[in-house]
């Protein structure tokens, strides 16, 4: 089987408490993809999803992705090992975002850094301007010896 979406509702009060999934992908087609970790809440990325992608994600209880840099979907942790099933899926208000609550496996790392969560470094404000620094998120793996250069 396989999940198409209709278009969304054009009434406000249907598609805000409506039981229809009806996903408001932008002008490029995407939807935004918050994950977190199911057991304990992190925030491990933030991506982007297509139709596809959201349809296979739902049917097959694996996170699949929109690959804006290489315009490809991308099943995550095919090649890492690092498989997100989705624990659950939720939707935002008005339907352009979604939430998913996922189990790692593998490293438990979400990264291509080989870390666990793509938000390791905290923003401040230095004397030249903004600045970045570790906040922790040691590397799990070593991603060249995960990644092929291709």
């Amino acid at each position: 089987m396989t999940i198409t979406f209709d278009a969304p509702s054009k009434d406000k009060a249907e598609l805000e408490t409506g039981p229809a999934f009806t996903p408001r992908f932008d002008e490029h087609g995407l939807v935004t993809a918050v994950v977190t970790d199911a057991k304990d809440g992190e925030l491990l990325m933030v991506a982007h999803m297509n139709a596809e992608s959201l349809a296979l994600t739902i049917e097959t209880g694996i996170a699949h992705y929109w690959s804006r840099s290489r315009k490809a979907l991308w099943k995550k942790g095919e090649t890492s090992g690092n498989l997100q099933t989705v624990v659950e899926l939720r939707t935002d208000c008005d339907q352009d975002a979604v939430w998913l609550k996922v189990s790692v496996a593998g490293h438990d790392a979400t990264c291509h850094t080989g870390r666990r969560s793509c938000f390791y470094r905290t923003v401040s404000n230095g004397s030249d301007g903004a600045v970045l620094t570790m906040a922790g998120g040691e590397p799990q793996f070593d991603p060249s010896a995960v990644y092929s250069k291709n």
